[in-house]
């Protein structure tokens, strides 16, 4: 409890004991010492509800929580029942009380859960370590990480090997290994050896900061409930107002026409009851903390949402469209076949590797690690890359091609097509087929599990789309049971084909489509939410996607839709319950049923119910799908 929540604690103490006293005392009802006595308790709970009320009438901002707050107790204390004027604020701030308390409470939980900023980074100086603050350290610097601290800032290590612990990042338990030539990120803490590492970027533009202001900005992002709930509010209010007036003077004014007493005490008694009921805080405070919670629980499981409007949406997810290198298969390329035509094994791997020497691509770099010698690229000249179909080039005073069966066809060259899962690397000589070479990518171990925990979140239809082959993808989408597979696409037609899939669904539906980050932003830009798989310390894959996975597990797809449908019932029980009740209690007050007694459970009581709920949001841990 904080030092502010401290002050309003004595304040409801303070104020409860003098009610009590009060209570206990013989005072003559209706007398003037009664009444400043009451005062007393009245002012000692309530002169800061008093005072935002009377700062919002002057910078006409009327209608708020306080000014009905105020109008009801100041009303009730004019109609002499002091107890309950003093016992509405008294509750009320009770109830502000445990609001604020809860909100703490969850915000303190989601610090605990995200605890990745660091503190401090270890530099050398004069032989000696010293601790300087990160956003001192420039890039290129060395700096050094003991067992049991945070990695500060983004780097590779040249010196020493550690097992990290992401679990702040990721969600998982799992320690990670870290050695020399790895690329190492913030947040992660470094569980056993010492590491020196090299700084990649600056303090603000590493993997934890970058994450922190994803998480602490979330909130700017509402979503249609927070929206309508403010709305709601702003309208509600007034609305409300004028009909508490309506029904202190109209009732009363009709009675005196027709010649009976008009009872102003009792009706105004009535309106005031009315306005307590009609406090909107359950609404306005619940659905919000709500969303607040979800993202905050959802950070703890490595699962980061840019907004709530995307937790949200997330819920009506209906398609689910995926890449399928990184995000259904490991990406690790492997060489595991070589079929040589008229040319040796090894010249024929050699010749695939030299070409493909000046290519970043995984294929091309699985030849070359498969080939496992150093690459004399002094030979290489004219290469020509050429997208979707593979690269070709001079070596000495030959021509070398490598690449699809499409490459083959310009060439003039027929090839026959491999009834084996993978990729084929055709080699050509001058004209002339050599062979393939045959390069196949694992499915992820959990994959087909994480399909079918899709199916279970309420995913309609799983969609994934490649540029590998036709006969590959199949087999893959077979194995996965895919509902839909598009093969051979350049990077321009998974756009072009999301746009198709987009227009053939209503707008209720989401289609969530599912990319490493990098090569996919386009099509991540495109959907209705785009999610980054496998992104841990990925710019690329923060900046273009609404959310970012922060391991490669596809499982966590699920885990997502899972938490926005959880995040969104807890949501809808809060606005069906806090509405229900109010219009009850509203109607039993009207009609003098509901004094202000059943008023104060009607505002306090309710708003201490839905934020309790709300709460729930946070644990996410064991999500049912």
């Amino acid at each position: 409890m904080n030092k502010k929540q401290k002050k309003v604690l004595i304040r409801i103490i303070i104020a409860a004991v003098l009610i009590g006293i009060l209570l206990v005392l013989p005072l003559e009802e209706g007398s003037i010492i009664r009444f400043l006595l009451f005062l007393v308790p009245y002012f000692v709970i309530g002169y800061d509800i008093l005072k935002k009320a009377f700062k919002g009438i002057r910078n006409k901002q009327v209608f708020d929580e306080n000014f009905l707050m105020a109008v009801a107790t100041i009303g009730a204390m004019a109609l002499g029942e002091y107890t309950e004027g003093v016992a509405v604020m008294l509750f009320y701030q009770i109830g502000e009380l445990f609001q604020s308390y809860a909100v703490g409470k969850s915000r303190k939980n989601i610090s605990a859960l995200m605890d990745i900023r660091p503190d401090f980074a270890n530099i050398m100086q004069d032989g000696k370590i010293v601790q300087v603050d990160p956003d001192e350290v420039e890039i290129g610097s060395v700096i050094i990480v003991q067992p049991g601290e945070k990695i500060p800032i983004d780097g590779v290590v040249i010196d020493g090997s550690a097992s990290l612990d992401t679990a702040a990042l990721t969600g998982e338990s799992v320690p990670r290994m870290a050695k020399i030539g790895d690329e190492v990120i913030s947040g992660c803490i470094n569980m056993s050896g010492v590491l020196k590492i090299s700084t990649t970027k600056e303090f603000g533009e590493s993997t934890a900061s970058k994450i922190l202001d994803l998480v602490e900005n979330a909130s700017s992002k509402k979503s249609r409930s927070e929206n309508f709930i403010s709305k709601f509010a702003r309208y509600y209010t007034p609305i409300v107002c004028y009909a508490a007036l309506g029904l202190a003077l109209l009732p009363p004014f009709v009675r005196l026409v027709l010649g009976i007493d008009p009872l102003w005490s009792q009706w105004i008694y009535r309106a005031l009851t009315f306005l307590v009921i009609s406090c909107p805080c359950a609404l306005v405070i619940s659905i919000p903390l709500t969303f607040f919670a979800g993202i905050g629980g959802a950070s703890r499981e490595g699962i980061l949402v840019k907004g709530s409007n995307y937790l949200d949406q997330l819920s009506n997810t209906r398609i689910v469209v995926m890449d399928k290198t990184g995000t259904l298969t490991e990406g690790v390329f492997e060489v595991t076949k070589i079929v040589p035509s008229g040319i040796s094994e090894e010249k024929l791997l050699e010749k695939a590797a030299l070409v493909e020497a000046f290519s970043n691509h995984p294929i091309s770099r699985s030849l070359k690690e498969a080939y496992g010698r150093p690459i004399n690229t002094s030979k290489v000249t004219n290469v020509n890359e050429i997208s979707g179909a593979g690269i070709e080039a001079n070596i000495g005073d030959i021509k070398v091609a490598a690449g699809n069966a499409k490459l083959m066809d310009s060439l003039g060259i027929s090839v026959n097509t491999i009834q084996e899962p993978g990729t084929e690397i055709h080699v050509a000589v001058d004209g002339q087929y050599k062979g393939y070479i045959l390069i196949s990518d694992r499915l992820k171990p959990s994959s087909k599990e994480a399909i079918s925990a899709m199916k279970k979140a309420g995913v309609k239809k799983t969609v994934m789309l490649t540029g590998d082959t036709k006969h590959v993808a199949d087999i893959v989408a077979a194995d996965l049971q895919l509902d839909e597979v598009y093969s051979q696409l350049l990077p321009a037609d998974k756009v072009t084909k999301v746009e198709e899939l987009l227009a053939q669904k209503d707008e209720k539906s989401k289609l969530v489509f599912v990319g490493d980050g990098i090569n996919d932003a386009p099509v991540l830009s495109r959907a209705d939410i785009g999610v980054a798989m496998g992104a841990l310390g990925s710019d690329a894959a923060i900046e273009a996607a609404d959310v970012v996975l922060m391991d490669d597990d596809p499982k966590k797809i699920a885990k997502a839709i899972g938490i926005s449908k959880k995040c969104m019932r807890i949501v809808y029980e809060n606005i069906y319950f806090a509405i229900g009740i109010k219009v009850a209690c509203l109607l039993l007050g009207a009609v003098g049923i509901a004094n202000m007694w059943f008023a104060i459970f009607a505002d306090v009581g309710v708003m201490v119910i839905a934020v309790l709920n709300a709460i729930r949001a946070l644990n996410v841990k064991n999500v049912n799908i």
